[in-house]
């Protein structure tokens, strides 16, 4: 049950892989479509996200089936995801600005709703399945750990298969090859479809041990949107959600540029960039161990807090030595080991650090219970769902802008981008991640929830008449 559970998050892991990696460098860089475009198609997808998220998540606490409150959800989205996966890395040939905008907009929208119709409902099981303060860290890291895996493994496929196959005299370098994309899209596609079967399907069993939905009662809209308001108004929960949004959007930015870093700022080529990828497997392996280890040792807040800070703060530091001069120049060694081994440790700091508030948001379950007698598994988890988009919606956005501001051209390979538009690329996405994850660790400490006050919960919940 706990493989099956784990496996399930690699339908959101390639999902989010392409979106956070792939996206921005497919739709500006390769198909022609300006970069800003597709930051504001993401951004307006993110609106639609912050409306059905939380319905989503409402409506799975309260669903009444005989298949239980999650699994319904689960199973419905198989098609739906995966389908419109594959549509979005095939977008129509020689087509307008204004057409590929809204292409892209409608898949986006598309996509996002159906995975939110997957993921919610189906992390939403870890408060159900235990309610031990250490053992959701552990599902936990099963689930981060497979949803790196599941999306790591699609773009080491990229660089070390596709791109350099699908390299030609048309396309010298790979990367900049839509057929490269579309392979992309229609095993990404298969393979999310399968992760989402086998998840629903391995997890079918302990339906009948889950918790059962609340008594029917007359639901309005008034008194649907006020029980979620109720819900979320927990302080530590607002404390968790803006800390989290600030992260995801600094994430966000990191992710959407890290091909272009490493394309063109360090001239990685594509079977370097590929190694740096495998690196990122060793990485979830140590977020996997040390996560659980931090929980228990320090707690989750404590250790949330020092890992993400020394994690975020050291990320852009092989970016800022490049700058001021400390770094040789591209093409000694001593650089590609620097930066693999620097993002193997970064990437396994900041995986810990996911574990660890996702195992958080799982905790605030019983302390609202105890204020508003419902068992809110679903909302509190949109809320994560939500916060992973935002990654791809305001931190599309911000990467967008940043490379617009630094004046980089539109569909260039590694000649084409002068030495000044790379430098001004790296001189604005430092301070602009670094003020993001400091602001992130600031907000976190008004979150309020540990090992103590959780098991004072389960206390109050169970002698409660």
């Amino acid at each position: 049950m706990k493989l099956a559970f784990g496996v399930g998050a690699v339908a959101s892991g390639v999902k989010t892989s392409a979106f956070d990696y792939f996206l921005l460098l497919f739709y500006s860089q390769v198909v022609g479509l300006d970069a800003r475009l597709v930051g504001f198609a993401i951004l307006v997808a993110l609106v639609f996200d912050a409306i059905s998220d939380p319905l989503v998540g409402y409506w799975s606490d309260n669903l009444r089936s005989r298949w239980g409150r999650r699994h319904p959800f689960m199973y419905i989205s198989a098609i739906p995801v995966a389908l419109s996966f594959f549509l979005l890395w095939n977008p129509p040939a020689d087509a307008s600005q204004h057409v590929l905008f809204w292409y892209l907009l409608v898949l986006a929208v598309t996509i996002r709703t159906a995975i939110t119709f997957f993921e919610t409902p189906s992390s939403a099981l870890v408060p159900e399945l235990t309610k031990d303060y250490d053992e959701r860290t552990s599902l936990f890291s099963l689930r981060v750990f497979f949803g790196w895996f599941g999306g790591n493994v699609m773009s080491v496929m990229m660089f070390f298969l596709l791109f350099p196959l699908l390299a030609s005299e048309a396309f010298p370098d790979g990367r900049f090859n839509p057929d490269a994309y579309q392979v992309y899209g229609i095993v990404g596609s298969l393979v999310i479809f399968v992760a989402i079967l086998v998840c629903a399907l391995g997890t079918h069993s302990n339906i009948a041990h889950l918790e059962p939905a609340p008594p029917a009662r007359q639901m309005t809209l008034k008194r649907i949107f006020g029980e979620i308001f109720e819900t979320l108004s927990e302080r530590s929960f607002v404390a968790l959600f803006a800390s989290a949004l600030l992260g995801a959007v600094a994430s966000g930015v990191a992710a959407s540029l890290s091909y272009y870093f490493l394309t063109y700022f360090w001239s990685f080529s594509e079977i370097q960039t590929g190694v740096i990828l495998l690196g990122t497997f060793v990485a979830a392996g140590i977020g996997l161990v040390l996560a659980p280890i931090v929980s228990r040792t320090i707690g989750k807040k404590r250790g949330a807090m020092i890992v993400g800070l020394i994690a975020f703060v050291g990320s852009p530091m092989p970016i800022v030595l490049r700058l001021i001069g400390v770094l040789p120049e591209n093409g000694e060694p001593f650089v590609f080991w620097f930066v693999l081994i620097t993002n193997i440790v970064d990437i396994g700091l900041i995986i810990c650090f996911q574990i660890l508030f996702f195992s958080m948001v799982a905790d605030l379950v019983e302390q609202s219970e105890v204020k508003t007698g419902r068992r809110s598994e679903g909302v509190f988890t949109a809320t994560v769902t939500f916060i992973r988009k935002s990654v791809q919606g305001l931190g599309v956005l911000t990467a967008s802008f940043v490379l617009a501001l630094a004046a980089f051209p539109v569909g260039g390979d590694t000649s084409d981008v002068s030495e000044t538009a790379i430098w001004r690329l790296g001189a604005l996405y430092v301070p602009t991640v670094l003020i993001l994850w400091l602001a992130m660790i600031a907000a976190i400490s008004a979150y309020k929830i540990d090992r103590t006050s959780h098991e004072i919960n389960l206390e109050k919940l169970r002698t409660r008449p």
